[in-house]
Formats: C-alpha cells, sequence, structure tokens
C-alpha cells in the first residue's frame, strides 16, 4: 500500500481528475461501436478508478457513479 498527502486544492483537484475520468469511460461503454474485449478493459479499469474515488468522495456523489459498475448486456 502507497500513502499520500494531499492539501486541500491537490484533493479537489485530484477529485475532479477522477469523475472527469469516469465521465469518459461511461461515455466509451455506451458506444455501440466499441467491441467486447475494448469494453472489458474498461469496465476493469472504471472499478479501479471507482474504488480510488471513494475513498475520497462523499456518498452522494459516489451513488452517482456507482451505476458504471451494473454488468453490462453484450448484444452482438
Amino acid at each position: 500500500m502507497l500513502g499520500m498527502m494531499f492539501t486541500e486544492k491537490e484533493c479537489k483537484e485530484f477529485d475532479y481528475l477522477l469523475r472527469k475520468e469516469m465521465d469518459e469511460m461511461l461515455l466509451d461503454m455506451s458506444d455501440r461501436r466499441l467491441d467486447g474485449p475494448v469494453k472489458e478493459a474498461i469496465t476493469r479499469r472504471y472499478k479501479i478508478i471507482f474504488r480510488m474515488y471513494a475513498r475520497i468522495a462523499p456518498p452522494r456523489e459516489l451513488s452517482r457513479y456507482a451505476t458504471g459498475l451494473k454488468p453490462q448486456s453484450h448484444k452482438y
């Protein structure tokens, strides 16, 4: 495990970066042009970023991004 200390400003920036990254991944996961393996890789990465975000986010904000953790139905 690695520990880091952030100032309040750095913490807000980190929060912003994680949210924007998750927003981009949610958009990519909804893109029908991407195939299964690519979406699976994005989903795995999303779960990692979400766990990082969960350590600093208030529960109200966290619930907004928890919807991205639902399994995706594959339509081929």
